[in-house]
């Protein structure tokens, strides 16, 4: 996993949002996502009701470039018009910098 990148997009949503929210996540973005063939491994966290986290990693900055340019502009479209408000967005980019075992 040295070698990894992680792709992280956490989400603030309102309360009343967060249920919609979640059941959309985990049944048609992600694996959406899942199915581009650029990610290796997704992981999908809840920190409390009303912030998610997802952790997207590629093996190679050429998977996640990939993922960047030909597909996340229609996934972002995509969850702007299901969720036109009430939704906060934070996308990071992570290298690895060490690893222990």
């Amino acid at each position: 996993m040295s070698d990894a990148l992680l792709y992280e997009v956490t989400l603030e949503v309102d309360p009343e949002s967060a249920e919609a929210v979640e059941r959309y996540m985990r049944e048609r973005h992600i694996p959406d996502i899942w199915a581009t063939g650029c990610f290796r491994r997704i992981r999908f966290d809840r920190a409390g009701p009303t912030t998610f986290r997802t952790c997207y990693e590629a093996g190679s900055r050429r998977d996640l470039d990939r993922y960047l340019d030909d597909h996340a502009p229609g996934f972002r479209a995509e969850v702007v018009a299901h969720f036109p408000a009430g939704i906060s967005i934070t996308r990071l980019i992570w290298g690895p910098v060490a690893t222990w075992p």
